[in-house]
């Protein structure tokens, strides 16, 4: 079975490591980490092939994945990292004969502009949620959600009851860092959470340690983002949008829309829980392109 090798990989990787490399127990844990994100994609994928099976292909749809997933440039250029440390190993064992990931690059690590929806995508999007079932009523709060008050997903995963102040119209978020914030819920949000916390979320059997997290499966346990990503996928493929989104393409779209509508860049920035304002600046790029095509329609020398 491919899960018993790579196991057995893995562990023979993490005594090199150890042995042949000196590393920290930290380190190694990270570097098995890497290898075994990449043993999850294999088994999710149903690929059944061990690590000396995986070829390049493989390795690019792996990248393409955890990009879709919503992590940042630095983590999957860490986690590539552990995986080209793992085929090196292999590749010194004479495990195999020559090394996928030589022609992989890592992502650039500059700051790229995020994809967004317009309006119109996002209403189109929420419209397309099938309400008569549980589970859509439970996705169209999610998404409502998300594109209200541009949560992270790992914000709307862990997102509490108690922090939910219908009265103030306000969500208490735990952000990066355990750092705290409150943000603006807006009106149709607000509907579609009152409707699934009253109407839906009330007939759940709800597992032991999950009695207080909003969102939930059906078996009654927080919801994971990689739900939460399908959700999104199949959403997008139902009305046929072209455009390759995530989670992460409705907190873009929430911080652009309202810099596009004039909202101040340090408002923007606190609701979205952004340490510095340079990182709340890339959101500024569709509003630079509508003024340099307002001056370019409309004026005498434009």
């Amino acid at each position: 079975m491919a899960g018993k090798s790579w196991g057995l990989y893995s562990k023979e990787f993490g005594n090199y490591l150890k042995l042949e490399r000196s590393l920290s127990q930290n380190s190694i844990d990270a570097y098995l980490h890497d290898v075994a994100l990449l043993e999850q994609f294999v088994a999710v994928s149903k690929l059944n092939l061990s690590p000396l099976a995986i070829s390049t292909k493989h390795l690019r749809s792996f990248l393409q994945h955890i990009n879709e997933l919503g992590m940042s440039a630095h983590s999957q250029a860490r986690i590539l990292s552990g995986i080209k440390a793992f085929y090196k190993y292999l590749l010194f064992e004479e495990l195999v004969e020559k090394d996928p990931t030589a022609l992989i690059e890592g992502p650039r690590l500059g700051r790229k502009l995020p994809d967004t929806l317009d309006y119109s995508e996002i209403v189109r999007l929420l419209d397309a949620i099938d309400l008569s079932s549980p589970e859509g009523g439970r996705n169209r709060a999610m998404l409502e959600v998300l594109y209200s008050s541009g949560l992270r997903v790992s914000e709307l995963v862990e997102l509490k009851r108690a922090n939910v102040y219908f009265d103030l119209g306000f969500l208490r978020v735990v952000g990066k860092g355990n750092k705290e914030r409150l943000v603006p819920i807006g009106r149709d949000a607000m509907k579609y959470l009152k409707i699934y916390l009253e109407e839906i979320r009330v007939h759940n059997s709800v597992q032991k340690g999950f009695e207080s997290h909003v969102f939930l499966n059906r078996a009654g346990r927080k919801i994971s983002r990689v739900s939460i990503f399908l959700i999104v996928k199949s959403t997008a493929a139902k009305i046929g949008l072209k455009k390759s989104i995530s989670p992460h393409t409705f907190r873009h779209s929430f911080a652009t829309h309202l810099i596009e509508g004039g909202a101040d860049l340090r408002a923007v920035q606190e609701m979205l829980g952004h340490e510095s304002i340079t990182t709340t600046e890339i959101y500024t790029h569709l509003d630079r392109d509508y003024l340099k095509q307002v001056i370019k329609e409309f004026h005498p020398r434009g």
